[in-house]
């Protein structure tokens, strides 16, 4: 989200009835609340790590547009994300199933539907566990050995990557 968006949003809120405002969008999430209500709106970015952009000199020397910087005090935080960690402790004799492909990751064949394994259930060579969508194609994935589901490493709807860890299996 860029900083004229932000300001854009402040003066909008600031202007209007609304005491309470949140938005969020790829791992970037605005909060704006006014503390009083003559106050000027409060706002909180949280936002990804990301690299610093180098700007070309020539649009430094741009003049630009400032909202009314006085109207709202914002506060940019960075909320670093880490990956959840496998709860089981002793992973050395479970057999890992990984992602075949980036991806989402979806644990049922429909919203509606019940997952296809949870923790605790047999699992056969040949069992579905999973479906990874990739360029509107849905993949089955199988648990490529004979056991029991230990641990489900990701959520429903959580992006994957190549060779992921999805389910911990405790082979027979």
């Amino acid at each position: 989200m860029k900083i004229q968006e932000i300001r854009e949003l402040i003066r909008l809120i600031d202007q209007s009835s609304i005491d309470e405002f949140v938005y969020e969008q790829d791992g970037t999430k605005v909060h704006m609340k006014k503390a009083a209500a003559e106050a000027p709106v409060q706002a909180v970015v949280a936002a990804p790590p990301a690299e610093p952009i180098a700007k070309p000199e020539a649009e430094e020397a741009k003049p630009q547009v400032q909202a009314p910087v006085q109207a709202a005090n914002v506060q940019v935080e960075t909320i670093p994300q880490e990956a959840p960690k496998p709860k089981t402790e002793n992973t050395e004799n479970l057999h890992k199933i990984t992602s075949p492909m980036v991806g989402t990751f979806y644990a049922a064949p429909s919203p509606d539907a019940p997952p296809y394994v949870k923790v605790g259930d047999k699992v056969q060579k040949d069992t579905v566990v999973c479906i990874i969508e990739a360029m509107k194609l849905f993949n089955e994935i199988e648990a490529e050995v004979n056991g029991e589901i230990v641990e489900v490493l990701v959520q429903n709807g959580q992006l994957v990557e190549y060779g992921q860890p999805l389910f911990l299996v405790k082979p027979e």
